[in-house]
């Protein structure tokens, strides 16, 4: 079945047309929820909330731009709903980090399970920012927008955010070393 022809399924909420569009596209939304989620288990029912928002808009889905583009963001609105419902962050303006140069973190090879688990580790407020930032290249303007704050907050908190993995990372190559 071709994408188009799923969609229309979808929209017509067939449940079979449902599973296959969900077994295309759960590792990749799996991996975005991973990025915002502090924890497995919640990056698990965030992506089944998020498969739910989808089916439940996917008549709003106009065939404009990328069908994998649409789901990532209703994805990411999903799981930062989910964060403002609960009010389990507080984002706080802590000042701007002058110098970002000092966050430049030396390119060695570091194992991918540990950069995710040291992401997830982040506060909520400096791992939502990080995440839009870095991974879903959303510019500091959207992200106060979504997220209610100012850009030089937005701004704050991904510079802290890089400062705490710049000092894990660098722990972590030098328990490597000895």
């Amino acid at each position: 079945m071709t994408l188009d022809e799923l969609i229309i399924q979808c929209k017509k909420h067939d449940s079979k047309a449902q599973g296959e569009l969900y077994n295309r596209y759960n590792s990749i939304l799996f991996a975005i929820c991973l990025r915002y989620s502090p924890n497995f288990v919640e990056a698990e029912d965030n992506l089944q909330d998020a498969f739910l928002t989808i089916f439940k808009k996917i008549e709003q889905y106009n065939g404009k731009g990328s069908f994998e583009g649409w789901i990532k963001r209703v994805t990411v609105n999903t799981v930062l709903q989910k964060y403002r419902k609960q009010r389990t962050f507080e984002i706080v303006d802590e000042g701007q980090i002058e110098d970002e140069e000092d966050l430049i973190i030396e390119e060695e090879e570091i194992p991918l399970q540990f950069l995710l688990k040291i992401i997830q580790e982040l506060p909520d407020r400096y791992r939502l920012v990080f995440s839009m930032y870095v991974m879903d290249g959303y510019q500091h303007k959207e992200i106060a927008e979504m997220l209610g704050i100012s850009d030089g907050t937005s701004k704050s908190n991904l510079a802290r955010a890089r400062a705490i993995l710049k000092n894990k990372i660098e722990a972590f190559n030098a328990s490597r070393n000895t």
